[in-house]
């Protein structure tokens, strides 16, 4: 997968782009997520399809030439926003399965570096921020470092490979095609919003400061 991202002055865009919410098109193979940004004066746009560049540069020069046999056949909405930017830029995306162990003796990781997963339940930053803090009180007043160290990890590794996981699946989920994609679509207007907003409570209601008594009561709830 390759997320190919474009910044565009709303002023070039027909009133609706500019309202504060964001909007997720899903189409066969792929889908584009965009919201306002700077204030409202640009919209981000971020659009995620299958490609074969694989290059570890996170921000290439794109050609948006490609994105035709992609989008043509959407909706006319989306095209119009593809079209009206004027430069697009790109990088691949990857993950890991969760690690086995995250760090030895005096030596842990954190962040994308533990756990990377992709975009697509928008948690990578806010992962490692909750590591941050869980590390930091595990190792707060701690005689023994590497102990505090594994007791990081042990606490946070099952969320985040929750979250690994859950990425995966949205992104697929995201992007498919045929009768599934008809089923999808189907359950989404059955369940309606207030259900999908919901389904994501057990990360939003995670507190990485709270002790172990709070987190798992969290967990039994989700």
């Amino acid at each position: 997968l390759v997320a190919w991202r474009a910044l565009i002055p709303t002023a070039r865009l027909p009133a609706p782009f500019s309202e504060p919410v964001v909007r997720l098109w899903l189409g066969p193979g792929a889908h584009l997520v965009h919201y306002p940004v700077s204030a409202g004066a640009a919209i981000n746009v971020v659009a995620i399809f299958a490609d074969q560049w694989r290059s570890e540069d996170w921000s290439g020069a794109a050609d948006a030439s490609a994105l035709g046999p992609v989008f043509d056949s959407w909706a006319a909405a989306p095209r119009a926003l593809l079209s009206a930017a004027g430069e697009f830029r790109r990088w691949a995306l990857h993950d890991l399965p969760p690690l086995a162990r995250w760090g030895k003796g005096a030596v842990t990781l954190l962040g994308d570096a533990a756990h990377p997963m992709l975009p697509f339940l928008a948690q990578g930053a806010a992962a490692a921020l909750e590591d941050a803090l869980v590390l930091g009180r595990r190792l707060k007043g701690a005689a023994d470092v590497p102990a505090a160290l594994r007791a990081y990890e042990n606490e946070r590794a099952p969320r985040t490979a929750r979250l690994q996981t859950a990425a995966r699946t949205t992104g697929a989920y995201y992007r498919m095609d045929g009768p599934l994609a008809l089923a999808r679509n189907l359950a989404i207007s059955a369940m309606g919003g207030e259900y999908l907003m919901k389904r994501n409570d057990w990360i939003y209601a995670y507190d990485a400061a709270a002790g172990a008594q709070e987190r798992t009561r969290l967990g039994r709830s989700t």
